[in-house]
């Protein structure tokens, strides 16, 4: 069952709010790690997406889900490139041991630039337990935890993540969009996520002409 929200969520085209800056300092100190697997295009998707799952669930700590989304995949920059698509998106895919090592580097990397910008160690270690496990683990732990974990399948809807991700598998737009209803829907976690997805996947599937190039 997916966690209800009592507040109107808004599924308009994604989109990010020009005053949320506060998080500018971290962005910066994360440029080199953004640049492997588009991450400079999936990171920014899915921050953007967490923010508007915050404001779906106000009694989340929004500070952690947006750290958390903001560094979970930086590292993918210290995983041999090469095996990231060979080992990543192939075969039992979920069970890579890129997919462990990511998140290993990840944590590492957050442990590394949060504390000279101010983040004491038990907020580290809230952060931190999110990213350890975030495409591994089979539980949240919490409701910062579900929200990251929504955010970052979300920008999949996307037709920008559906390019990418497609092109990842080796499948067709058309042929990952049924793979997003099929398996990527009922991993969400909230009700908020999947009011999103199906809204984004919706406008996607008419933008890309999935009907008619399937």
């Amino acid at each position: 069952m997916t966690l209800p929200t009592a507040v109107t969520v808004d599924t308009s085209p994604i989109s990010a709010a020009a005053a949320h800056d506060d998080l500018d300092p971290l962005w910066r100190a994360v440029v080199t790690e953004s640049r492997s697997r588009q991450n400079d295009i999936h990171l920014p998707i899915s921050f953007a997406f967490a923010e508007r799952l915050c404001d779906a669930y106000p009694e989340a700590d929004a500070l952690v889900v947006r750290v958390a989304t903001l560094l979970h995949d930086t590292g993918w920059a210290r995983v041999e490139q090469d095996r990231i698509i060979s080992e990543g998106f192939a075969g039992d895919w979920r069970r890579a041991d890129v997919r462990y090592e990511h998140e290993r580097h990840g944590c590492d990397i957050a442990r590394e630039v949060l504390p000279p910008l101010g983040y004491d160690d038990a907020f580290i270690t809230r952060v931190t337990d999110i990213i350890d496990g975030h495409d591994t683990r089979q539980v949240s732990h919490s409701i910062e935890d579900s929200l990251m974990r929504d955010a970052d399948r979300l920008w999949r809807f996307t037709a920008t993540g559906i390019a990418l991700a497609s092109s990842w598998f080796g499948s067709t737009p058309a042929a990952y969009c049924a793979r997003l209803r099929v398996e990527i829907v009922p991993e969400l976690l909230t009700d908020a996520a999947v009011q999103m997805a199906l809204a984004e996947l919706e406008r996607a599937e008419i933008l890309l002409k999935i009907e008619q190039l399937s």
